[in-house]
């Protein structure tokens, strides 16, 4: 299983240089950055649209992208190195390639007149058509589309007319082809470009819907035309309210015949605008926002903006369905953590541009002025002085004030050679160091002072300041070497030289723990590992095959580092020994930057040329770590020195300033240390989302004063009993712009919009009366007065008065409209939870549970009393329900933590565990379920239960003493532990010593006695005593025949239940995997598999794991058509309960635009009545509904595999079982061994993937 987790993605924006690229088909829609696809699909239970799928096959700059009119799955795509690709969205895979097309394409598009034909273009022509399957398969060129005069920005098939294709040329012309009619080249030029030599390209073509000949044509300078295809003449010129604006691009509006809307970029200001039209009336109202290219679901435009971002715009009701601002969209060559803040990560790009994200929220919060050239490198002031330096291709250096958004300085020693590297001195913050293609790494002052010019042979592409010496910087340069320089001297020499990379070295890196150590990337593919002191290199580490770019060495682990390369990979190296420990394959192109942030030292970040930022979990790597933190192990085996830690084969120790900070404060506390002790490590060890959320809301939960909370804890999700309160305060500051005589500066919010802000917070808060007053203050009277009777009709009726006065002044004949607030809370809840509104939602049931809603009074006035107590409790459930909602669609979004927190919020404790050990956060599970105590008891214990799985078979650790002894320590934590001690000493292999010393630490008789007590037990008829301890000896395969006997009896009875027979199979499961696999034990083992696998299937309809019911049935089948066997199951028995089981829960798992299912028949819903009698409830109610792992959301670029459970490409971790090569989703492992322990394979092999 991989090592590295993938836990966030901050995906490509859209390029800006080409004409088609986004498209819509369905409830998809797609846009291309330089070298990958990315696909969006409508998420129909929430209404949003989320990331699916990043198709990454082109190497070299997409040219457009055409979704396949005839198949919503197809869609085509064309890039700068020649090539056509034909993808299947559905399956996420490639279904034909077309090489070398003779010429780059410039524009393609699907033949409207057949099925499987994809045309493709150059600049000049001729057309060419490609016919992907059939006998008529391969490439033809249009006969009379060629030898144009000037170049062609794109072109458009009729619809409807067969065969009949425009073209749009730069020099502002059009050419039409038509079977059977003269072909017309390089007319229509707009009036003013006839007889001179100007250019004006066609910017944007669509055919007229309404009309066969009809064509809307844009071009840059001269506007709209809608011209007539057969007579040549052009009917009518849209213009524009501004002369500076020029349309990009344009689109029909399906829904809206005769209208069709427009992008255009105007050069006098800096907003974007898109404007709406119609062929009837030419007067565009400016009333939507923003720029480039657009497809259409029924109403919708699919914007992508100059800037990279992408939005989807709702026509009729103007807004955005969804908004992605700010990508790059090009090469990020380099991320950096700002150092006073983990949550801020800088990015800097091809495009020019440097970025500040915010992780938590995967949004740009900062980005820089742009028109740099390329950024290559980049580096944080040192501290909280928030300011970046960075170095760029041609521009020399600068540094940026980022929350003042201004270049303060610029450095131009290098003149126009390119700084490759930029390094900001964190030890002494007067010193920049920069190096270059010139041969120089120059040190300076930040005001621009040289200190130091060090000349190299040769290019200089990498420098980095030791993190131990403030005066010591090593270079990597094009001649091979690495050389260290000592800046306290005034020699221009280097101190040291390094020979033995075979080509150019690019980054180097000082160990920021192991003084005199560095690293070195070369693009002979190593990474060479160099002792200062010993003069010599230490370590070679091979693996990857192309040039290595981006290096890291974890602050807390000495021997962890991590390298990215140009084979798009990311290897994870234990450098004692040269181990690849994990490669990584998700990144789409070559990886070039690698970070973490000290303070959460196992949270990573790398950037690409596939213009994705990706962050990583590395806890992982330092599992039985986490694991001796939660068994509250001594501080040694936590905490230890650099020389403890790099000897080969030593358990990985903490290291770094932050364990020792926090050993530090631990050892400070009186009383119970742990609780805080979890939490500091947790909040540690933890990735990005919201962990720090989860500890504040258990820290309310347990009493807390809400005056320690951090400031920070209201952006996240707040317990209820703040909600409210917040939300109130926030309101009262946006009204207080009113007192404020000045605004609040450029880009800040006018004060209209802020006190229409205000004005809604009130509304939902059950403050009608404020939310009146601001709407009169805001001269919005109708709003006023709609919902003025909620306060009270005396109110309204002096509202009115007020509007009737004003109105007379004014001498306003107008009737004012308006209707009752109704105050019913429940419609409104179930309003925004049906658009996906959900923290609204859980905004007004929480508003009113605190009683801030005048309810409707439905009841007579003598029930009155009774009806309120009856709405506080309904109001409760109702806010129980939309958390509940709320945490769903953060589950599904694979964000188990925040899920979490929704629960906190409403102190549903239960379900808060619940989530946390779905989405596979054990250790967190356990730490939080420790402070809570006896309120999360329970499901604390079966995350220890898990855990201690984990550790049992751990394959690099177990049957280590380490592991096993970790494992008994986590069973001891749970009260009532024997049975699961019975089962850790049954399963761990070794000699009869070994055994009998962990007999005694679980206090279990030694393996002689357990012999005499299981021969005791079987005379007595004592089964499950006879099965224990029979596991116990060194025979325990005499416990199978025993067991297996039980477990087929109760079977073939009429009134089994689960509960009678899964405490057997479940203890006989744990038998000593090369005991169960004996040849003499095979027929027992098939029987063993066969019932596990069936009562799996049973488990699973209980727990409601829908995806892998067929698969365990499907696999139960299997084994018992395939070996010799005796169980009371029939192959037919079980397709029969199959079918039965999916008859009568199709409605859980068909969605609801599937087509209506055919009902069960009365013998199928007797079967499904049966299976539910045997089933019973689940004892955890929480642990029901799949498992969903962090990253299970994310998309891979280029690592896929196929699951050999469903046969459907896996999104998100994969699991690979004992072959090594059979693959299986994360989700559905554990899921599987959650019900069923044993391998999907059938071999024996205990399934581990906790």
């Amino acid at each position: 299983m991989a090592q590295v987790k993938q836990v966030g993605l901050l995906a490509a924006g859209c390029q800006p240089w080409n004409k088609d690229v986004c498209a819509a088909s369905g409830d998809r829609f797609a846009y291309c950055a330089t070298l990958a696809i990315y696909v969006y699909q409508l998420d129909h239970r929430y209404n949003e649209f989320k990331l699916r799928a990043i198709m990454s096959e082109h190497k070299k700059t997409i040219t457009g992208i055409s979704w396949c009119p005839h198949n919503h799955d197809l869609f085509a795509s064309a890039s700068a190195d020649s090539l056509v690709i034909i993808w299947n969205v559905t399956e996420q895979k490639v279904v034909a390639k077309l090489d070398s097309t003779k010429g780059i394409p410039a524009s393609l598009s699907w033949c409207w007149n057949a099925s499987d034909s994809v045309a493709f273009v150059s600049h000049r022509g001729p057309l060419y058509i490609w016919t992907i399957s059939g006998p008529d398969g391969g490439v033809t060129v249009h006969k009379d589309a060629h030898s144009f005069l000037s170049d062609i920005c794109l072109f458009r098939w009729h619809p409807k007319k067969k065969g009949k294709v425009v073209f749009g040329h730069t020099d502002g012309s059009l050419s039409i082809f038509q079977p059977g009619c003269k072909n017309q080249k390089h007319v229509l030029r707009p009036e003013s470009l006839e007889g001179t030599d100007e250019e004006d390209p066609v910017t944007a073509l669509e055919w007229d819907p309404l009309s066969t000949d009809y064509l809307l044509v844009a071009n840059l300078h001269n506007g709209i035309r809608l011209v007539d295809s057969e007579s040549l003449s052009c009917i009518t010129v849209f213009n524009f309210p501004s002369a500076a604006a020029s349309v990009q691009c344009l689109a029909w509006v399906p829904s809206a015949p005769g209208m069709f809307i427009t992008g255009a970029f105007s050069s006098q200001s800096p907003n974007k605008n898109h404007h709406m039209s119609s062929t009837s009336e030419a007067v565009p109202p400016p009333t939507l926002t923003q720029n480039q290219a657009f497809s259409l679901p029924p109403g919708h435009a699919v914007c992508c903006f100059m800037d990279g971002g992408v939005g989807l715009y709702d026509m009729g009701a103007k807004k955005w369905d969804f908004l992605r601002d700010l990508g790059h969209v090009e090469t990020i060559f380099d991320c950096k953590f700002k150092p006073d803040n983990p949550d801020l990560l800088a990015t800097a790009s091809f495009d020019g541009t440097i970025k500040v994200w915010d992780i938590n929220t995967l949004t740009a919060v900062y980005t820089s002025p742009g028109n740099e050239g390329v950024i290559y490198s980049l580096s944080w002031a040192p501290g909280d002085l928030n300011c970046i330096a960075a170095g760029t291709s041609r521009n020399g250096g600068f540094i940026w004030d980022v929350s003042r958004g201004k270049m303060i300085t610029r450095f131009s020693e290098h003149g126009k050679s390119g700084i490759f590297c930029i390094a900001w001195s964190h030890k002494d913050s007067k010193r920049i160091a920069t190096c270059s293609g010139d041969g120089f790494c120059i040190i300076r002052t930040i005001d621009g002072k040289v200190l130091h010019k060090y000349k190299h042979p040769s290019a200089v592409f990498g420098c980095d300041w030791s993190q131990n010496n403030k005066d010591m910087i090593a270079t990597g340069c094009e001649d091979k070497n690495v050389r260290v320089y000592y800046l306290a001297t005034s020699s221009d020499q280097p101190l040291k030289v390094f020979s033995g990379h075979t080509a150019k070295v690019f980054h180097v890196r000082w160990s920021p723990l192991r003084e005199g150590i560095l690293c070195s990337g070369s693009d002979d593919g190593t990474v060479r590992i160099w002792d200062y002191t010993q003069d010599a290199c230490i370590n070679v580490l091979s693996g990857h095959v192309a040039p290595v770019r981006g290096l890291l060495w974890n602050t807390e682990i000495p021997y962890l580092l991590i390298s990215g390369s140009w084979d798009y990979t990311i290897k994870v190296w234990d450098t004692r020994d040269g181990t690849c420990l994990d490669t990584v394959y998700d990144h789409g192109a070559d990886v070039y930057g690698l970070t973490c942030h000290p303070s959460r030292p196992f949270t990573m970040a790398s950037c690409s040329r596939d213009s994705t930022v990706r962050l990583w979990s590395l806890t992982p790597l330092i599992n039985p770590l986490q694991i001796n933190i939660l068994a509250d192990r001594p501080w040694d085996e936590i905490i230890g020195n650099t020389d403890r830690a790099v000897e080969v084969g030593a358990s990985p120790l903490l290291c770094g300033k932050v364990s020792r900070d926090i050993k530090q404060e631990v050892d400070k506390l009186t009383g119970n240390s742990q609780e805080k002790k979890l939490r500091w490590f947790s909040e540690c060890l933890a990735p990005p989302g919201r962990s720090k959320n989860l500890w504040d809301l258990v820290a309310v939960i347990k009493g807390q004063d809400d005056s320690l909370l951090p400031q920070n804890y209201y952006e996240g999700i707040m317990h209820m009993k703040h909600l409210i309160r917040f939300k109130m305060s926030k309101a009262q500051e946006l009204t207080t712009v009113k007192m404020s005589k000045f605004g609040g500066g450029i880009g800040a919010p006018t004060k209209e919009e802020r006190l229409k802000e205000a004005a809604e917070i009130h509304l939902r808060l059950g403050q009608i009366q404020r939310y009146c007053e601001l709407m009169v203050e805001l001269g919005e009277w109708d709003k006023a007065l709609s919902v003025a009777p909620g306060v009270s009709m005396k109110y309204w009726k002096k509202l009115m008065q007020r509007r009737a006065d004003q109105l007379i002044q004014e001498e306003n004949n107008d009737v004012i409209p308006y209707c009752i607030a109704t105050g019913d809370v429940k419609k409104l809840v179930k309003f925004y939870t049906s658009r996906g509104q959900l923290k609204e939602a859980l905004l007004v049931a929480q508003a009113a549970c605190e009683g801030n809603m005048q309810t409707s009074q439905s009841s007579a006035s003598t029930g009155s009393a009774h009806f309120e107590g009856n709405n506080v409790e309904d109001f409760n459930e109702l806010l129980h329900e939309v958390s509940k909602e709320l945490a769903e669609w953060y589950f599904q979004d694979g964000c188990a933590v925040q899920a979490a927190c929704c629960h906190l919020a409403v102190e549903n404790i239960e379900l808060a565990m619940a989530n946390l050990i779905r989405g596979n956060e054990l250790e967190l599970a356990v730490s939080m379920g420790t402070v809570l105590g006896e309120c999360a008891a329970q499901a604390t214990h079966y995350a220890l239960e898990l855990l201690a799985r984990k550790c049992m078979t751990v394959t690099t650790c177990f049957p280590s003493l380490g592991c096993r002894d970790l494992a008994a320590d986590l069973l001891m934590m749970i009260p009532n532990n024997h049975l699961h001690l019975v089962k850790l000493c049954a399963f761990y292999p070794g000699g009869t010593a070994e055994i009998n010393e962990l007999h005694e630490k679980c206090s279990l008789p030694d393996v002689e006695e357990c012999m005499q007590l299981a021969q005791t037990a079987e005379a007595e008829g004592n089964t499950f005593g006879s099965i224990k301890y029979y596991l116990l000896t060194i025979e325990p395969e005499k416990a199978l025949p025993i067991g297996i006997q039980y477990v087929k009896e109760q079977i073939s009875s009429s009134s089994w239940t689960l509960d009678s027979v899964c405490p057997f199979l479940d203890l006989l499961s744990y038998i000593r995997t090369e005991r169960l696999l004996l040849h003499k034990c095979s027929e027992l083992r098939n029987e063993l598999l066969i019932l596990c696998g069936y009562i799996g299937a049973l488990l699973a309809i209980r727990r409601q794991y829908t995806i892998i019911v067929p698969a365990l049935y499907e696999y139960t089948s299997q084994l018992l058509k395939r070996r010799e066997v005796c169980v009371p199951l029939k192959i037919e028995q079980l397709s029969e309960e199959l079918d039965a089981w999916r008859a009568c829960t199709q409605s859980l798992h068909k969605s609801a635009e599937e087509l209506p299912c055919t009902p069960p028949s009365e013998l199928q819903q007797e079967i499904y009545a049966t299976l539910l009698s045997r089933i019973k409830e689940e004892p955890l109610r929480g642990m029901i509904g799949p498992d969903y792992v962090t990253g299970s959301n994310l998309p891979s670029h280029s690592d896929v595999h196929i699951s050999c459970l469903t046969g459907l490409r896996i999104q998100g971790p994969v699991f690979f079982l004992e072959d090594g090569k059979s693959a299986i989703s994360l989700n559905d492992a554990l899921m599987w061994a959650k019900v069923n322990p044993f391998s999907p394979l059938g071999t024996g092999i205990r399934l581990n993937p906790f």
